[in-house]
């Protein structure tokens, strides 16, 4: 009894994880199609620190939540 329920979990925070980590990835791409960051790119020539921050944790967090999920 005391296993499912450890499985259970497991998997609700491997879902949290993963649809959190599509959601930072989508919240970084739409900051990479703002206003401020075209400025940077065209000065800098690379995203703003912001942008490349979500990218990271949103695969991050997609990648732990996606091998909670698999994993047996």
């Amino acid at each position: 009894m005391e296993f499912k329920s450890d499985k259970s979990m497991t998997t609700i925070i491997g879902l949290v994880l993963l649809i959190g980590g599509v959601g930072l990835a989508y919240w970084g791409y739409q900051m990479s199609h703002s206003l401020v960051s075209h400025f940077t790119q065209a000065f800098t020539g690379a995203l703003p620190d912001a942008v490349m921050y979500r990218y990271i944790g949103g695969a991050v967090s997609g990648v732990a939540g996606l091998f909670l999920l698999v994993k047996k």
